[in-house]
């Protein structure tokens, strides 16, 4: 089997122009990058608004581990299956963080024979959307020092200023800094901090908009931070939306590309869903489905986290309502829930997956709970024996969900059809009664004690100091009608990503809230989670090059 990267290479690319065709758009609607990437202009998205709307498909996946589980892999796969069957299909993912690609994680473009193209420009600058949000953050925290500087008239206290910088490179040494230094003409003195690009509220509000206009409100409804009579003073107050959004006007407009079996794929926004919303953007979600039968989307993670963002705050926001939920799973990665060690995964071991089976039987029950039937696809690999997928089926035959296996990782859409008819014939029999987990008019410490009673089976969530208070005060200031987004670890159900399976009664501890103003929603940090995260001890970055052909080695 040939590696990722000298599969992609090997694609058989039609000219972008081809696959806008296929969505009904012509030339004048797209605006190339190059002869293989295209942005959907803002003319063409308003053109779609009285179009009907096709099914949205939602796929997610149990607790990630070192096993892998091919989330993005399963969700190219079944948007290629189900074009093979007959039924029109878009595919709607993220856009790779350079952060992850240089440090541990990788890309994020699918795998084997289910990837999108072209790889290696998605999974590093691509049509530059990251760059324009990380100067539109900086532009904002430019002019909040700038303001200072210059005589202060909003009178913001220097002590309650919120706006952090971003990057998008991990970087621990980054997460709290001295500004300021080297004397008079520097500005004022402060401590503050840089987190990751995909954790900036900039990306957030991208992600969340419907057009250039909400995009500049809610760019102005960011809070920077309170003056000395604790008030707050917004990027509006600042008089920095209109440049923000200039900066951002380009990378509103959806990303289109194509898969390797040539079927259309938009990749826009990429907030990760540890310490974001995890989804990609409003914008790219409902052109799919105007101009679509069904449309293929992920929330990244699993579905702790990004399923459950996607549904409580995306879906809410958008008013969207998926069809069916696709939950992905390994054999692999049950056996490391159900106690093996990743060294010793290629052992069969019925029992550890009937024991790993506790993690999935989770995830279908809190999916349950928002009132989506769900689909089990069981991601191939060639170790899994016929003793362990009998297994799983047994599992989810006892909870009455149906599992497919499905081997788009070796063989393209045809691995996956059968997954594809299964998920069609749920979608089509519209069977979901889908439903938010809390109401809005919830109280904010409310929604996070469900989220974490409910999701991620606590006994309760317990505040440090402060965050009631500041609760209790962003809801006097009228933002208790906002969901809130749960920033903790992917890799268990409670805070310590060690502790696998299916845990209960354990706490949450919820360090810090933040309010995202602009984007509509409040953020809990929970736990050791890092809003900066930081290198590996052996960082991809080290084995990434150019070889002597210049073509780019070690990034896959």
């Amino acid at each position: 089997m040939l590696s990722d990267i000298e599969i992609a290479r090997g694609a058989d690319k039609r000219p972008i122009q081809q696959i806008a065709q296929k969505l009904g758009l012509g030339a004048g609607d797209i605006l190339p990058y190059g002869h293989d990437k295209a942005k959907i202009t803002h003319q063409a998205l308003a053109g779609l608004a009285d179009r009907p709307q096709g099914k949205l498909i939602l796929v997610t996946a149990i607790n990630p581990t070192p096993a892998g589980e091919g989330k993005t892999t399963t969700t190219v796969g079944l948007g290629d299956a189900l074009n093979r069957i007959g039924k029109q299909a878009t595919i709607c993912i993220r856009e790779a963080s350079l952060g992850p690609n240089f440090g541990m994680k990788g890309g994020a473009a699918g795998g084997g024979r289910a990837q999108i193209v072209p790889m290696e420009e998605m999974n590093l600058h691509f049509t530059g959307d990251f760059h324009a949000i990380t100067s539109a953050h900086n532009l904002l925290a430019a002019m909040i020092d700038n303001h200072i500087y210059w005589g202060n008239a909003l009178d913001l206290d220097t002590r309650r200023i919120t706006w952090r910088r971003v990057m998008d490179m991990n970087d621990r040494a980054l997460r709290d800094v001295a500004m300021g230094l080297g004397g008079v003409s520097n500005g004022f003195v402060r401590q503050s901090g840089f987190d990751i690009t995909v954790a900036s509220e900039v990306m957030a509000i991208l992600c969340l908009s419907d057009d250039l206009a909400d995009l500049q409100d809610r760019l102005g409804r960011i809070i920077i931070g309170y003056s000395r009579d604790k008030q707050p003073v917004t990027a509006h107050d600042l008089g920095a939306a209109g440049a923000m959004t200039v900066l951002l006007k380009d990378a509103l407009q959806p990303n289109l590309v194509q898969t390797l079996e040539n079927n259309p794929a938009l990749v826009h926004g990429g907030p990760f869903a540890n310490i974001a919303h995890g989804c990609n953007s409003v914008i790219a979600t409902r052109a799919a489905l105007r101009m679509s039968d069904y449309v293929v989307t992920e929330a990244g993670f699993g579905a702790d986290l990004g399923a459950e963002k996607f549904l409580n705050i995306k879906c809410r926001m958008a008013g969207l309502s998926p069809a069916a939920c696709v939950l992905v799973a390994t054999i692999r990665a049950l056996k490391m829930n159900g106690g093996v060690d990743k060294q010793d995964l290629g052992r069969e071991d019925v029992a550890a997956v009937t024991r790993g089976c506790d993690n999935l039987g989770r995830h279908i029950q809190n999916l349950r709970g928002f009132g989506l039937p769900v689909i089990v696809a069981v991601n191939h690999f060639d170790g899994d024996s016929a003793a362990e997928i009998e297994a799983l089926h047994a599992y989810c035959a006892s909870h009455g969900v149906r599992a497919v296996l499905a081997r788009h990782w070796a063989e393209g859409g045809a691995g996956a059809e059968e997954l594809a008819h299964a998920v069609s014939e749920i979608a089509d029999a519209g069977a979901a009664d889908f439903h938010t987990l809390y109401p809005d008019s919830m109280p904010l410490w409310q929604k996070i004690e469900t989220i974490c009673t409910r999701i991620y089976r606590a006994s309760h969530a317990e505040p440090a100091a402060g965050v009631m208070q500041q609760l209790a005060a962003w809801e006097a200031a009228g933002f208790a009608d906002l969901p809130v987004c749960i920033a903790k670890t992917p890799y268990s159900f409670t805070t310590d990503p060690a502790r696998r399976g299916a845990p209960e009664g354990h706490v949450v501890p919820v360090r810090e809230v933040r309010l995202s103003a602009g984007a509509g929603f409040v953020v809990a940090i929970c736990g050791e989670v890092m809003t900066m995260p930081g290198l590996p001890r052996t960082p991809a970055a080290e084995r990434i090059g150019l070889g002597p052909d210049g073509q780019i080695r070690g990034l896959f």
